[in-house]
């Protein structure tokens, strides 16, 4: 919902307002009376005064935040009764309300187990289900959903431009779910991982902020609609921390890689 739509709502409220003064005039029998547009303004200005209105990235992030769901590696242990070990913590978006969800690859091959945390607070084994190597992708099966679960909004990215801004949500570090908002920064880019073993091509370049523990989740637009999945962010140091600089999977690979049109 942009500016104009909302002030749009907020003319039709102090309409509204005005109407229902109107009709309280006409039941009390005082003589009534001939509202201007000064009265209507002036209605607009208190709700705008009075009421504190989502902003765009606040109100993307809560489209998507019913999709989002914490992956979990695990290490059950080589023996019974042994502690179960957090192998490492990502971020995946359920695109389909069977449980079907996208992650990175990366995230979903370093566990021996993997669990997935709903927006509910609920826990469900899973499992790999596809793979796409040539864009760091997975397809996870949640064994068990919500009955409520909400798939994301897919989006092409055909009208995607530089500067369009974009909100990330997931788990860096395991900390979330956690939105950080910036804008495209370019496309059709290509990364290299520092040690060279990992060529990705096609990427969303975006510099909202995202951590490990990012990978895998939604870049969204404003409208709370996913356009490409986090995997990866440029760092030259040997610090794993963010400079401003992350790529993202256009959805339509992703996809494409389980099979449905996402449009």
């Amino acid at each position: 919902m942009g500016p104009r739509t909302e002030r749009a709502l907020l003319l039709l409220g102090g309409a509204l307002v005005v109407a229902l003064l109107w009709a309280v005039q006409q039941l009390g029998g005082s003589a009534p009376r001939q509202f201007t547009q000064a009265d209507i303004d002036k209605a607009v200005l208190h709700t705008l005064a009075t009421k504190a209105i989502p902003s765009a990235q606040a109100r993307a992030a809560e489209a998507v935040r019913k999709s989002v769901v914490m992956v979990r590696g695990a290490d059950p242990g080589a023996k019974d009764g042994e502690p179960e070990v957090e192998e490492g913590v990502g971020t995946g978006v359920v695109i389909v309300d069977t449980g079907l969800i996208l992650t990175n690859m990366h995230v979903a091959i370093a566990a021996k187990q993997l669990k997935v945390e709903f927006a509910d607070g609920s826990v469900s084994p899973a499992s790999i289900v596809g793979l796409q190597p040539e864009h760091d992708l997975a397809v996870l099966q949640a064994k068990v959903v919500p009955d409520d679960l909400q798939p994301a909004v897919l989006r092409s990215t055909a009208d995607l431009r530089p500067g369009d801004q974009v909100v990330a949500v997931g788990f860096p570090f395991g900390i979330g779910p956690s939105a950080s908002a910036g804008v495209v920064s370019g496309l059709k880019r290509e990364f290299r991982s520092r040690k060279g073993e990992r060529i990705l091509t096609n990427l969303i370049q975006f510099d909202a902020a995202a951590n490990p523990g990012n990978s895998g989740g939604p870049l969204v637009t404003l409208d709370g609609e996913v356009v490409g999945i986090v995997t990866a962010i440029l760092n030259p140091t040997e610090q794993r921390v963010f400079i401003g600089i992350g790529f993202a999977v256009p959805i339509e690979n992703a996809a494409a890689g389980v099979g449905i049109h996402p449009f």
